[in-house]
């Protein structure tokens, strides 16, 4: 996909959502950086638990034979940064609830490394694909939020993410993407640094959509982090940094993903039709794109170039997973 191609999606989306991502200049983004990173290293100390390691056998009780393949790739939020146990994170969450709605074991990858921005997927790519075991049956990335705190471009970011579900896609999995979350949630960002961090994260978030649908993928808006809950309960939804979720807010988003994760396998119960009542609609991608952003837990998938379909999918409460379901070296069996 060519720069200006990529540049003229983002400009569409920043159309549709009533704004542009031009308008954020370097010397307010840098100032935006340098109070992020103020934020992550004062309040909670700015030190939060490494992520867990999830990776392995889940849904043992549908047996050990011909399990899905789920892989999570991203940065600190797809590897479960913040929290302590492993089924805490939201690998475990996503691959226990979906072995309970499919019905069938699921052996989980995760990939992802805290820190990482949209130039890091090519490399967490090519490591799932190297598997002996073939590529993925679906993955889900979470990225963007280092993007938006490092300066990145958001044609160079959109591009990287546009490629890497290119590559996933190619190869024949699913992709479902939480697009980048509303840095405007964290607590220590003060005005109007919070309105600049909203304003770039929607932005790039909306730019995302547009690609990964035109990618065959399909996205969730992270949005504030998936829910309501992160504005109303930020101290029960952030972890110890107030930068990273807690395992609350970790379950929150994970509820919010999985009925997208189960549709794009077809074992979710709702079909991919409209339900007007819920405020559904086919919609032009760009459209599309700006919209959810203004409502965690939306997804958007493809209909038929360039439109796209807008849904609000119900949510249900998932099963806790078991602290110690697998280890990797049995995931390999």
């Amino acid at each position: 996909m060519s720069r200006a191609r990529v540049a003229r999606r983002i400009a569409a989306g920043a159309a549709y959502g009533g704004g542009s991502i031009g308008l954020l200049g370097v010397a307010a983004v840098g100032v935006l950086l340098a109070e992020m990173q103020l934020a992550k290293r004062t309040v909670g100390g700015g030190a939060a638990p490494l992520p867990p390691g999830a990776d392995g056998l889940y849904g043992r009780a549908f047996g050990t034979e011909d399990p899905l393949r789920l892989a999570l790739l991203g940065d600190s939020t797809a590897a479960g940064q913040g929290v302590r146990r492993t089924g805490q994170t939201p690998g475990a969450l996503l691959a226990s609830g979906l072995a309970a709605v499919a019905e069938r074991p699921v052996v989980l990858r995760n990939v992802a490394l805290s820190g990482a921005r949209s130039d890091d997927l090519e490399r967490q790519v090519s490591l799932l694909l190297a598997q002996s075991l073939g590529p993925p049956d679906v993955c889900v990335i979470m990225i963007g939020a280092n993007d938006v705190t490092h300066r990145m471009p958001a044609t160079e970011s959109v591009r990287l993410l546009a490629a890497a579900v290119r590559r996933l896609r190619t190869a024949g999995a699913e992709v479902v993407v939480g697009t980048c979350p509303d840095l405007g949630t964290i607590e220590p960002v003060y005005q109007p640094l919070r309105w600049l961090a909203r304003r770039a994260s929607r932005q790039l978030a909306a730019a995302q959509t547009i690609v990964v649908v035109e990618q065959g993928g399909r996205t969730v808006s992270l949005g504030d982090l998936l829910g309501p809950e992160f504005a109303a309960n930020p101290r029960e939804m952030f972890g110890v940094d107030n930068f990273h979720p807690s395992a609350e807010g970790y379950a929150t988003a994970a509820m919010a993903v999985l009925p997208t994760l189960c549709a794009v396998l077809g074992v979710w119960p709702e079909a991919d039709l409209i339900e007007p009542a819920r405020r559904e609609n086919i919609l032009p991608v760009a459209k599309a794109a700006a919209e959810a952003v203004q409502e965690a837990g939306t997804e958007v998938t493809g209909a038929r170039a360039p439109w796209a379909l807008l849904k609000h999918r119900r949510r249900r409460r998932l099963p806790l997973p078991s602290e110690a379901e697998s280890t990797p070296e049995e995931a390999q069996t």
